[in-house]
């Protein structure tokens, strides 16, 4: 027996089951939150290894690109070789291996600079630490002995510290040494978990990078298949958008931030700052992150040339200066230059990508912030652009500056400085009247902002004074083309009308 889904009951049991199996849905995730929470990490746990392998190549791809466009490509035309897949497949193969090798080398002169220079900087540091402390101690003794106020302030506020340091050694970290020693271990074999997961998900980006072009097409054909051909479209723009964007970001920001680890590297040896090469990297590091970065690799550099060498505070203060300075050309020269507008956001939007996602997702969140905040941005620009063309408004932003109101006429527009004079002027005319105890309701109140309107009806009663009416932009060129083509059609029918008079 066939089925028959038009039949209105089987569509109202249809509604009722899913009904309430959303209800249940509801239940369940509601006050068992836990269990899909446990189960989801497990899933994201057995696939980390995909996932480091998705970013690898990601971040790969424009390396790879860059050489068969620059370097096999163009051999292969001086070879002369024969054009044609098995061609394309071994130009593919060479790419690939040449990006590993170079993605290889760079890891590997990263872990011997870890190893070679500041290993042993923080070995040298480590084992010099009491000297380090009786040197600062020292100075802070010869600082405090020069100003009897601050050493008081000095002495009350150890008094007061010590006291709660030696509560917190004795209650906590001593009561609590074998759960130390647990999240210690707990730590170390994450750490080699996550370096096991990071070599399974780079031998899976070479299989990736290798079929990156059949990957592509075939999410192009499954979104084709899934939307209508105008919503495929744009959805497919909307991620090259995206690609563009984020590759461009990330790419040219690590790309800036080891121009400005090696020049500070040039700067600080030339200086003569301790562990220049331990400062450099942090420096480097830390310069990944927008906004904020500097800030977070210039403090604890200088307060560890501080420590190391008290007795000479200008060598603190010379590197402060000398990061500054780096910053500013880094912010003023190197930066546009690398980066340009990749990501179109003003400074206060990048220190709100910055917080917001620093707080959700940490370091990693205060990397990737900017151009995932850009994205939306651009989004909800693109979504309110869509709107003001339906509504046929302007979608340039200095036509709103100085907006007083929109009618069927256009956007009029009124000068701050015009604004406020006419308040003023409408504040004396008021106390004028209020001697005569005159009150017009019609004419009170018109300049926008003076008073509060409850409705659009009220709006509508007290119209808002043209004050200058010549500044009045169009809301629109669609409002124009579709004057222009009712005046042409009009002209038209009175052009045949005219003409049919004249052959009667």
């Amino acid at each position: 027996m066939k089925l028959k889904w038009k039949n209105q009951y089987i569509r109202w049991g249809l509604t009722a089951l899913l009904v309430i199996m959303g209800g249940i849905m509801f239940y369940y995730l509601l006050f068992h939150s836990s269990n899909i929470k446990s189960a989801f990490n497990v899933v994201v746990g057995i696939m980390m290894p995909v996932v480091f392998g998705f970013i690898l190549s990601y971040l790969l791809t424009p390396v790879l690109n860059s050489i068969e466009q620059r370097i096999l490509l163009p051999f292969r035309k001086v070879l002369k070789l024969k054009e044609g897949p098995k061609s394309q497949k071994r130009t593919r193969m060479l790419g690939v291996l040449i990006t590993a090798l170079l993605f290889y080398l760079a890891i590997h002169l990263l872990v011997s600079m870890l190893v070679s220079q500041i290993v042993p900087s923080i070995q040298n540091i480590v084992s010099n630490f009491d000297t380090y402390m009786t040197n600062f101690t020292e100075w802070m003794n010869k600082l405090l002995a020069d100003n009897s106020e601050i050493k008081d302030y000095a002495i009350s506020l150890i008094n007061r510290y010590s006291v709660e340091l030696e509560r917190f050694l004795n209650e906590t970290v001593l009561t609590k040494s074998s759960e130390l020693i647990k999240t210690v271990s707990l730590s170390v074999l994450g750490i080699f978990k996550t370096l096991w997961n990071f070599i399974i998900g780079f031998i899976i980006s070479i299989y990736i990078l290798g079929s990156k072009e059949k990957f592509a097409v075939q999410a192009k054909k499954l979104i084709y298949a899934c939307y209508q051909p105008d919503s495929a479209n744009v959805i497919i723009n909307n991620f090259r958008f995206a690609h563009n964007t984020f590759i461009g970001f990330i790419s040219g920001k690590i790309l800036d931030s080891l121009i400005i680890g090696m020049l500070c590297l040039i700067g600080t040896t030339l200086l003569q700052t301790p562990y220049a090469a331990l400062i450099s990297v942090i420096i480097g590091v830390t310069n990944i992150i927008p906004f904020f970065g500097p800030f977070l690799g210039a403090i604890p550099s200088a307060v560890l040339i501080l420590v190391v060498d008290p007795m000479h505070p200008l060598n603190c203060v010379y590197f402060i200066i000398f990061i500054l300075i780096l910053q500013q050309v880094d912010g003023n020269l190197i930066g546009p230059k690398i980066l340009g507008d990749s990501t179109g956001l003003s400074s206060f939007w990048v220190i709100f990508a910055i917080t917001l996602f620093g707080g959700l997702f940490n370091v990693l969140g205060m990397i990737v912030g900017v151009p995932i905040f850009a994205i939306i941005y651009a989004a909800v620009r693109s979504h309110v652009n869509s709107a003001l063309i339906k509504k046929n408004m302007p979608i340039r932003s200095d036509v709103y500056e100085n907006i007083e109101c929109v009618d069927e006429a256009g956007i009029h527009t009124i000068n701050n400085l015009d604004r406020r004079r006419i308040i003023k002027a409408r504040n004396l005319e008021k106390k004028e009247n209020r001697a005569d105890e005159i009150q017009d309701d019609q004419h009170e109140n018109l300049v926008s902002g003076m008073r509060f309107i409850s409705n659009v009806e009220e709006w509508k009663r007290r119209v808002p004074v043209r004050w200058n009416d010549a500044e009045t932009v169009a809301r629109g060129e669609a409002a124009a083309s579709v004057s222009s083509d009712r005046e042409k059609g009009s002209e038209e029918t009175r052009t045949d009308a005219s003409e049919k008079q004249n052959d009667l």
